[in-house]
């Protein structure tokens, strides 16, 4: 098993999963980066025992440059996976034999007191580091590109919709501010998951006993007694994860609070795309995604430009959230190292970053490109002919005929204008009730969708005042 598997013809290309194919996250969970991942693992290990005199430093250094994917045989070792119910077994026997070819002394020392479990989850907790990085940026990104929209278009009015029909008027600057609002609560959410991302140690059955027994076999290991705290600080510091409060084989909150925040990223990504998608509409076009020669046609319908970015988005959306929950289920763990559920999490987690990965990447297009048609969030505003501020009439009205008089005087009026196709304002003006109150002009005034926009404005400029949480740029490894 030291030879890199160089066939495509039994990988997961994406064919059937086209919001991460081609996207940054999909190469950082790949079969390739986990398994380089798990060797980063093995490797750090080694160094943090020659840290502490456990482990030759030479031996340390030989096992680090001999920890790279491409020496190993990706599908030999997940064949062999077969046989051991997971991939660590196969690895170490692995990376052992490249070890010793180049140095048998230090062969010796590879996964020393160490189990599967160590491995693959602090191999699993590097993937996902690298994976939120790019998550994060992606959402910086998002949020930027919204913001710029919001800014811009603080004072473009536009219907607002409640169960699909129009209610009352809104601005466009408003709705942005809110998509950008969700896409910086996704990246505190990711950033927060990010900082406490653990180092997996706790041996056999979550003692460390088989690191500690190493330290006391070793003559030039100093103070055995304390040699596990150290172990789990050296270990955090090469691998540049937290330290756990307690060994975590069988208490899986990091990977339960991973799948929260990813399940939010997404469907926080996807309220964007579901409002793309009806602004979208043909007879709506309010909004535009970016066009790119070739993108959204159809196979059966030479006029058609689909929506697929925001649909790709959706489709995200809709997968991770019963994907986290699997993870969640995983929490219910048997005895000090679960038969299964711990097992069940590897390919959950790799979708869900996948998933969310691509669909954050594709979010940051869609926000950079979306187009805003201002002309098109008039006319349909005008279409129901003012009825979109009966509210603001109707709270006008109020002193004068009481507020259930004047709903029910503006229902049938608006029943009327529905029924003879003729303007609100038109039927207002011939019911004594309005003109004993108002003034043609005043009545006009009242009527006008693009002055009844509330506290829109001030609430975007609140909003893009206050200052997003900073997230740092993924580091190069």
């Amino acid at each position: 098993m030291t030879r890199r598997e160089t066939s495509d013809a039994r990988t997961d290309s994406g064919l059937l999963s086209p919001v991460r194919a081609g996207t940054p996250v999909e190469e950082a969970v790949s079969d390739h980066a986990w398994l380089q991942a798990l060797l980063d693992a093995e490797a750090a290990l080694a160094r943090a025992q020659a840290r502490l005199g456990t482990v030759p430093r030479p031996a340390a250094g030989t096992i680090t440059r001999a920890a790279r994917a491409e020496r190993l045989d990706l599908r030999a070792l997940a064949l062999a996976a077969r046989e051991t119910a997971n991939p660590v077994v196969g690895l170490v026997r692995a990376l052992t034999e490249v070890v010793a070819a180049e140095d048998p002394a230090a062969a010796e020392y590879v996964h020393r007191g160490s189990t599967s479990q160590d491995v693959l989850d602090t191999g699993a907790m590097l993937v996902c580091r690298r994976a939120l990085g790019l998550i994060g940026a992606d959402l910086t990104r998002t949020a930027d590109a919204l913001a710029a929209l919001a800014g811009r278009h603080r004072d473009t009015v536009m219907a607002g919709r409640t169960l699909g029909l129009h209610a009352v008027p809104t601005t466009f600057g408003l709705k942005a501010a809110g998509w950008r609002q969700l896409a910086v609560d996704a990246r505190a959410r990711i950033a927060a998951a990010r900082a406490s991302l653990p180092v997996s140690l706790g041996g056999a059955a979550g003692t460390l006993a088989g690191y500690v027994e190493c330290a006391r076999l070793d003559a030039d290991a100093t103070d055995p007694d304390t040699y596990h705290d150290r172990l789990v600080d050296a270990f955090a510091a090469e691998t540049g994860l937290v330290r756990p409060a307690l060994p975590w084989h069988a208490l899986r909150t990091p990977v339960a609070d991973l799948a929260a925040a990813l399940a939010f990223t997404t469907g926080a990504l996807g309220k964007l795309a579901a409002d793309v998608l009806v602004l979208t509409r043909t007879e709506i076009r309010e909004v535009a995604e970016p066009a790119v020669a070739g993108r959204g046609s159809s196979s059966a319908m030479p006029h058609k430009r689909n929506p697929v970015l925001a649909t790709l988005i959706r489709s995200a959306a809709l997968q991770v959230p019963g994907l986290a929950g699997g993870l969640a289920q995983c929490l219910v763990t048997e005895d000090e190292r679960s038969a299964g559920a711990w097992h069940a999490e590897w390919l959950l987690l790799r979708e869900c970053l996948r998933l969310t990965g691509g669909a954050a990447h594709t979010a940051a297009e869609l926000a950079e490109g979306l187009t805003v048609s201002p002309e098109r969030m008039r006319h349909n505003l005008a279409l129901t002919g003012s009825q979109v501020v009966t509210e603001r009439l109707a709270a006008a009205l109020a002193p004068r005929l009481g507020r259930a008089a004047a709903k029910v005087l503006l229902a049938e009026a608006s029943a009327t204008a529905d029924r003879e196709d003729r303007p609100l304002a038109l039927v207002l003006g011939g019911l004594p009730d309005i003109t004993a109150h108002f003034t043609e002009k005043a009545l006009h005034d009242l009527l006008d969708p693009t002055a009844y926009t509330g506290a829109a404005r001030a609430l975007v400029t609140r909003a893009l005042a206050a200052p997003a949480p900073s997230f740092h740029e993924p580091e190069v490894l």
